[in-house]
């Protein structure tokens, strides 16, 4: 009889504890505690060991004809050897959005590439990962703009791409020091989510670029930015400071509709109809069913309602909050125009699980404070509570809205500003990161034959770029205590506390409309190109 006791307390022992595991399980992100369902690939600590700058060498047939076709964004055969490994048979093409038609206008053939290891072969890849960005860094003469802005995110807990630096060679020959970024893709959404992930989207109703649907006859210069109440670019004399510009006020888009921004682009509710929101569900890069979409739109809907409502439970509800709030602190500290809440409202991802929405950063060539030959008082100045770059209305961009429609959330905000602060500014982290990279990339710099500056310009860009993030971190400090306006209205209201950015002309950097800093396509030194030919497609090279 003992023993049938013991039994039966043993087995109502394993009942109540696979009970409370079936529990927690099921509950645990109310209670606090959240399942990790990232997975370790391979090649993190490997391409992407941002400790040093790595190897590419680009084996093509044909070069010159690749070249002259990329604007098409068509994939062509190569073999590409990372650090001395080789993969053979990959898909490569030409990538951007406006990037490749600047490229094509500055009289240059830097363009940057897209790597997709599958493209041929559906089992190829480089140790996970499926498709590889390489960018040119246009527009950035600093050359660590982006590669910045994605170590800030990544390292601030945000779902960010991956990057490093590499210097190509394409048939043994130098071509150039570029930025490898993770494309956000397969291997991205199972590295950070797991393989039973969410579903991501590109929302974009610019449509600029060559190819692949992209408007291949689209040309930047054709853009009437006077009609969108923006400084053209391609005009600007140099970007002198003087007192904070006005936001422009530029109308976007309702449903559907081209422009700088449509409704369901800026993320707003319209309606309930799948129809109405086509910028998103056609940029869609999962698999998604009228299910997903159903409850994509009931999430805008809630969010809506929580804004209008001021309920921070209903926002919740909608929004992975920790999330989000990371990912616009520190874009919001970037001060990047080209983006969601610039005035093309596109440059990044939309990632939807559960019914939770959340942002992945995507292209920071002309982040702080680069786009549109911005002022330098104001992008130093640029107040964290309402930094839309064309309206008061921070309604018109719920996915930041939510932050300012309720105290609460405002104040977590302030508290996670003061957290970056602390773990950036305060630490001499972020100072250190700019002198370390300086220090990895500079001789890689002054070698490279296709440049889009002089090293000198590099040299100038990056103390340029130095005192800038001092006095941005200046000012936000001085917001969070209320010393600055964090607000346009405030700081209109009391413009001599601002943060004097006179000292520094931000198109140093690099900008918009800018290019060959050292002549048509070639840096500071001659460039005359790799060999059109390169070994057999399939040979060990």
């Amino acid at each position: 009889m003992s023993t049938h006791k013991l039994i039966d307390k043993v087995c109502i022992f394993v009942t109540i504890i696979a009970v409370l595991v079936t529990v927690l399980f099921m509950n645990g992100s109310a209670i606090g505690i959240t399942a990790d369902d990232s997975v370790e690939m391979g090649y993190e600590d490997l391409l992407f060991d941002d400790s040093y700058v790595h190897t590419i060498n680009i084996e093509i047939d044909d070069w010159d004809s690749f070249l002259e076709t990329a604007t098409s964004e068509e994939y062509s055969v190569a073999n590409v050897t990372i650090d001395g490994e080789t993969v053979y048979n990959v898909g490569i093409r030409g990538k951007g959005n406006t990037s490749l038609s600047t490229v094509e206008q500055l009289g240059s053939d830097r363009y940057s590439f897209k790597i997709e290891f599958d493209c041929y072969e559906s089992s190829t890849n480089y140790h996970g990962l499926d498709k590889l960005c390489l960018n040119n860094l246009i527009q950035d003469y600093t050359m660590m703009k982006d590669y910045l802005a994605y170590k800030l995110m990544g390292e601030f807990g945000v779902d960010a791409p991956l990057v490093s630096y590499v210097y190509i060679t394409v048939n043994g020959e130098d071509w150039g020091l570029y930025l490898a970024v993770e494309a956000v893709e397969d291997s991205f959404l199972e590295r950070n989510d797991g393989t039973n992930h969410g579903n991501l989207y590109k929302p974009d109703t610019m449509s600029m670029g060559g190819g692949r649907g992209n408007g291949g006859d689209f040309d930047m210069k054709d853009v009437d930015f006077d009609q969108m109440g923006m400084e053209n670019p391609f005009e600007r004399d140099g970007g002198d400071d003087g007192e904070r510009p006005e936001k422009p006020d530029f109308p976007g888009g309702g449903p559907g509709e081209m422009g700088m921004g449509s409704d369901d682009a800026k993320l707003k509710y319209i309606d309930d109809e799948i129809d109405s929101y086509s910028t998103i569900f056609d940029s869609a890069k999962t698999n998604i069913k009228k299910s997903d979409k159903k409850r994509l739109i009931n999430s805008l809907k809630t969010l809506s309602e929580g804004i209008e409502e001021q309920d921070a439970d209903k926002i919740a509800e909608a929004v992975d909050v920790d999330a989000v709030m990371r990912y616009m602190v520190v874009h919001n500290f970037l001060v990047n125009g080209d983006s969601y809440t610039g005035s093309m409202i596109h440059n990044y991802y939309l990632y939807e699980e559960d019914g939770l929405l959340s942002m992945i950063p995507w292209d920071y060539n002309l982040a702080y404070g680069t786009f549109q030959a911005q002022d330098a008082d104001a992008a130093v100045n640029d107040p964290i509570d309402t930094p839309l770059s064309i309206t008061e209305d921070s309604d018109d961009r719920p996915m930041f809205s939510w932050i300012t429609s309720c105290d609460e959330y405002t104040e977590m905000y302030h508290e996670y500003y003061a957290d970056f602060l602390e773990q950036f500014y305060t630490s001499g982290y972020l100072q250190d990161l700019i002198e370390s990279t300086y220090n990895m990339i500079s001789e890689y710099v002054e070698k490279d034959p296709t440049k889009f500056c002089t090293t000198e310009e590099f040299e100038t860009a990056v103390e340029t770029m130095e005192t800038f993030v001092e006095l941005r971190c200046q000012s936000i400090s001085g917001q969070l205590d209320g010393t600055i306006g964090s607000t346009d209205a405030e700081q209109e209201d009391n413009p001599d506390a601002l943060i004097d950015a006179s000292s520094i002309n931000l198109s140093d950097m690099g900008s918009m409309g800018g290019g060959m800093g050292g002549g048509p396509g070639q840096g500071d030194g001659e460039h005359s190109g790799p060999p059109s030919g390169g070994p057999d497609q399939n040979s060990d090279g």
